[in-house]
């Protein structure tokens, strides 16, 4: 093999190992998995949104495969510009990550879990303390849908709009968003047809053990009005 095929693959195996090991969650994060996902059920209900509505955008804004879970996980501590997407370990680390974006001049910065713009949306935070809060991070978010929604009496433009009134930037958008969201209401429907087969399946045992229990009394009063 040339001498400069094996310096491109080596290059690749480099590049595809670096990226591996960025792609993986903070061991210490274990606790932050289902931070997003509790922030975005709570602020649906406050604002009447779809179900898993807000939770799909999460998704799609910063969701990452968790490779023992199974599933893409929503990380809150996420920085997104220059091009790329930044998975903090910790709010600490992610607020000192925006405050090093800034020093460098950097002013269109996205935020944790619903990926806030702080340039587009200067009065959505008071502090990046507020805007790495999860609870306060998907309130805001939260609002905006509803507003986007109400004005465009369509939650399908909202969904774009969330994103981009660009077509070309909100139509795969959307499109992405919208797949997450089925897939989530999905999910939500596997668990309570699991639920009610489980529930089913206690009540037919409670029931075969009644009947097994009847049948033993029966027995028993027969050999007794036998000996009688």
């Amino acid at each position: 093999m040339p001498k400069v095929l094996y310096f491109v693959v080596f290059l690749v195996l480099v590049t595809f190992s670096a990226n591996s090991l960025a792609a993986k969650f903070p061991v210490s994060g274990a606790e932050f998995l289902n931070t997003c996902r509790q922030a975005t059920a709570k602020t649906e209900k406050t604002y009447r949104l779809p179900k898993r509505l807000l939770n799909a955008i999460s998704l799609t804004e910063t969701g990452r495969w968790h490779a023992e879970k199974r599933e893409i996980i929503a990380w809150p501590w996420t920085v997104y510009s220059e091009g790329r997407g930044r998975y903090l370990p910790s709010k600490r680390a992610a607020i000192a990550e925006v405050l090093k974006l800034k020093a460098k001049g950097v002013k269109n910065i996205d935020v944790g879990c619903m990926q806030v713009n702080l340039y587009w949306h200067p009065e959505a935070f008071s502090s990046l303390e507020d805007a790495f809060d999860p609870a306060i991070n998907t309130d805001y978010a939260g609002k905006l849908l509803k507003k986007l929604q109400k004005s465009s009496r369509s939650w399908n433009v909202a969904i774009a709009y969330y994103h981009s009134q660009t077509k070309k930037y909100y139509i795969p958008y959307r499109k992405k968003v919208m797949k997450i969201w089925q897939e989530e209401r999905n999910r939500d429907t596997k668990a309570r047809m699991a639920k009610a087969r489980e529930k089913y399946r206690v009540r037919r045992e409670a029931l075969r053990e009644k009947m097994e229990a009847v049948q033993l009394r029966n027995i028993a009063q027969a050999k007794t009005a036998g000996k009688g």
